[in-house]
């Protein structure tokens, strides 16, 4: 099996199982059968649990964070005085996401989950991974988003971030099932592209509110 298809199977299937049953409940035992290879590929390939947990979240972050920066590289360039608005950055956030994706609707639901239980899990060590690998371009987001709420306290903006980051997570990660019940409940359909069109409107308008 060459390196690289070994590598893939088991961030596939720590992605998957961390996301089903979280990250202290998922042994490496039961990624390896999952991924169909020995417990001494992960150590090779990785060397611990935590290095294998970053490593999951690199995958999506790691395009992601170039996309958001090239994005706004461009933007600034072409528009170097503009205060971009909420929805605006928000739009950045959510063309990068779709792009990483490639429209797979199940690998950003899993990345939503895994992303609400790096903050409900306890997991320090990713935390601390997190803040270290993306500060850059995590400040650069917020100085954005204060320009855009100048009004707004840093401890309320602080707030109002999470307030928003819980509603996407939550919504990106049940996409699916809520589909399904406005199709039961209202007799319509929704794409992915409609649900997040009502959602970013919704968040940009919980940041800003009075």
């Amino acid at each position: 099996m060459a390196q690289v298809d070994t590598v893939t199977r088991i961030l596939d299937a720590a992605e998957e199982l961390f996301a089903e049953h979280g990250f202290a409940e998922t042994s490496l035992r039961t990624i390896t059968t999952r991924a169909d290879v020995n417990l001494a590929a992960v150590n090779y390939h990785f060397g611990s649990k935590k290095a294998l947990i970053q490593a999951v979240f690199a995958r999506f972050l790691g395009p992601f964070y170039k996309l958001v920066e090239s994005s706004l590289d461009a933007h600034e360039k072409q528009h170097p005085d503009t205060i971009l608005s909420i929805e605006d950055i928000l739009r950045f956030v959510a063309r990068a996401m779709a792009s990483v994706t490639q429209g797979d609707r199940n690998r950003l639901a899993i990345f939503m989950r895994l992303l609400g239980l790096a903050y409900n899990q306890g997991q320090g060590h990713l935390r601390k991974y997190l803040q270290t690998e993306y500060r850059s371009l995590f400040r650069r987001v917020m100085a954005l988003i204060t320009k855009a709420t100048p009004d707004l306290q840093p401890v309320e903006r602080f707030w109002r971030f999470h307030f928003m980051l819980g509603s996407a997570a939550f919504t990106l990660s049940s996409m699916e099932n809520l589909r399904a019940i406005v199709e039961h409940d209202f007799d319509t359909k929704c794409t992915e592209e409609e649900v997040v069109g009502y959602l970013l409107p919704f968040l940009a308008a919980g940041i800003r509110a009075k």
